[in-house]
């Protein structure tokens, strides 16, 4: 008979991001392999090695390894890709966009040739277009590309509502749809603490308040490490995606997701609720959205629609 094997989690990018994601799973023991896969294979080697004996202090069964070669991510059922470059001074948005592209797709070529059964998840920069071509280049169906922001964003914004209210940890649940940062949409009729409404917690005023700090809430992480940016919370919120994903939860998250006639919108990514399962997006939700919100949604997808035009623009898609 024949053994069956256990799940494996790729992690493309083993920086702070892609680390953390590899021991927050290791550490859960949500699956038995992890492969780390950087350009720099020493420090690689150093974390797999580090992370492998922190398992077995947490007694979890999860093996963290290095993946030399592309062909070592084989058989995976979930990659993570978390590669990408930092906006650097004098260099332009567009010029960010075009240099990630160029990484993302580069990686997307690997995925699909050695692991095309696998589900990606999305955590590079600018997350919706990363998604996007992430989607384009590997030709894989629509439910098994997927971009994390929103959980993390939802996250960031439940925190700001405790600091205001100062009760209720870990009962406050806050849901924002739309893309990452400055355009992303806060659903305050769908935020609750311990199932109590936001809207009767707090002010109108309050809640733009949270919301607006949450649009740069990643800013302000920045702002105080001074050379890096934010992984804890991100790298927490990608584990989770894998979570879903490989225990077949069918839990509801907001994710970055292809529309395809979905609000309205077609050939453009962006965060929306969804069931995550075994089969990446089992379920795609259509919430109704007061007027405020829908101009805000379509003002958030509006800025993914032009980085992808630059891109198009730029012939980047054969």
């Amino acid at each position: 008979m024949e053994r069956k094997r256990g799940k494996k989690v790729t992690i493309i990018g083993a920086g702070n991001v892609g680390a953390t994601v590899a021991y927050s799973l290791a550490m859960r023991g949500v699956c038995h392999e992890i492969m780390l896969r950087d350009r720099n294979s020493d420090i690689s080697m150093g974390k797999a090695l580090d992370m492998s004996q922190a398992a077995n202090v947490a007694r979890t069964h999860t093996i963290v390894k290095v993946a030399h070669e592309a062909s070592d991510m084989k058989d995976s059922d979930v990659v993570v890709i978390t590669a990408g470059s930092p906006r650097k001074p004098g260099m332009s948005r567009d010029d960010l966009l075009m240099i990630n592209a160029e990484i993302t797709k580069e990686v997307i070529q690997d995925v699909k040739t050695y692991a095309p059964d696998s589900i990606i998840i999305m955590v590079s920069n600018p997350l919706d277009v990363m998604t996007y071509v992430a989607l384009k280049e590997s030709g894989f169906p629509k439910e098994r590309v997927i971009g994390m922001a929103g959980i993390l964003d939802s996250a960031r914004m439940a925190h700001f509502i405790f600091e205001k209210i100062g009760y209720g940890a870990g009962q406050i649940r806050a849901s924002v749809m739309g893309g990452h940062g400055d355009s992303m949409v806060p659903l305050p009729k769908f935020s609750t603490v311990a199932g109590v409404p936001l809207t009767d917690v707090l002010t109108d005023e309050e809640i733009e308040e949270i919301v607006e700090r949450t649009k740069h809430g990643g800013a302000e992480i920045v702002g105080y490490l001074k050379t890096g940016s934010a992984y804890y919370a991100p790298a927490k919120a990608t584990a989770l995606m894998v979570e879903a994903i490989l225990k077949d939860t069918k839990q509801i998250h907001p994710c970055a997701v292809y529309l395809d006639g979905h609000y309205g919108y077609e050939d453009v990514v962006s965060g929306v609720p969804v069931a995550l399962g075994a089969n990446g997006v089992e379920k795609l939700f259509e919430m109704t959205l007061s007027e405020k919100q829908s101009k805000q949604f379509e003002h958030s997808v509006n800025t993914v629609k032009e980085m992808i035009d630059v891109l198009k623009k730029n012939k980047f898609f054969s």
